[in-house]
């Protein structure tokens, strides 16, 4: 009984500090989605409050019918951007992953890890010797530069790698006694059985995508804005628009929408593959 109470007392301090990282992270947004809806006179009369006492949807049909701001076409740029980059990154990590964790080769751990160490390099550093990549291939200024750069990433090589080492090497063995090569293992076994991690993998690298500003923006620079991504397109609202709140907030709200409903959609997957990566 004494244990089940120290147990409960753990999982209840756990659910109040949960609980309150909650409301701060969730009160911003919030606050946000609730000044896109409000007019103006509202906004100005109590800034602060979380409910709109006049429910409006102006700053959205403003947003729509600026022929400044071609929001669904900054979208649609955003979608085809990061979709590709994240089915061509998934590619890449998934073969990545089975060299450094099913195949056998001299040093293969210690290359993983001096790749994994790349990580601790920060990303400003590589901004000029990238910046003069993309313009020697003739990338600069194209959508090629904001989706074969990244495919690089190491953080997804690292999950796949660890969830991949813990599937049981009886199973690869089993199939290298039926006949099946490295490919026919990876396609048939591996891959199946790593659903989860790939969702995991695949919404990470779709949000980083969707979600870079510094590095489209320095692409973008002086480029015609129907090339735009749509955080690009949002700094231009916020910077020439900073006065209208309801306006920036509803193009913000606009930009996180498409995250939410993916994750709301495959949440269960998600929390599966993280939970289980590592796992043997």
């Amino acid at each position: 009984m004494a244990i089940r109470a120290v147990q409960n007392k753990r999982k209840n301090i756990s659910f109040i500090i949960l609980l309150i990282i909650s409301i701060l992270w969730l009160t911003p947004v919030v606050w946000g989605l609730a000044t896109s809806f409000k007019t103006p006179q509202d906004i100005s009369s109590n800034p602060t409050s979380l409910f709109p006492q006049t429910f409006t949807l102006q700053h959205y049909q403003g947003l729509f019918n600026r022929p400044d701001t071609p929001v669904m076409r900054w979208m649609l740029n955003s979608f085809i951007i990061a979709g590709s980059y994240t089915v061509l990154y998934l590619m890449v990590i998934s073969f990545a992953a089975y060299a450094f964790s099913i195949l056998k080769f001299k040093f293969r751990d210690q290359i993983f890890w001096v790749i994994l160490s790349t990580t601790m390099i920060p990303t400003v550093i590589n901004l000029v010797p990238l910046i003069t990549m993309t313009i020697d291939f003739g990338w600069f200024g194209s959508w090629l530069s904001l989706i074969i750069p990244g495919l690089g990433g190491v953080f997804g090589l690292f999950l796949l790698r660890q969830f991949f080492l813990g599937i049981p090497y009886e199973l690869i063995e089993s199939a290298k006694i039926d006949g099946l090569n490295n490919f026919g293992i990876f396609l048939k076994i591996v891959l199946p059985l790593s659903k989860s991690a790939l969702l995991v993998a695949a919404l990470f690298a779709f949000m980083g995508n969707w979600n870079d500003y510094l590095w489209p923006l320095i692409q973008f620079s002086g480029v015609d804005a129907n090339m735009w991504t749509l955080p690009v397109g949002l700094s231009k609202i916020a910077g020439t628009y900073n006065y209208d709140y309801g306006l920036t907030m509803a193009a913000a709200i606009l930009a996180i929408v498409p995250v939410v409903i993916v994750y709301a959609i495959l949440q269960d997957k998600i929390i599966e593959g993280v939970a289980r990566t590592g796992i043997k």
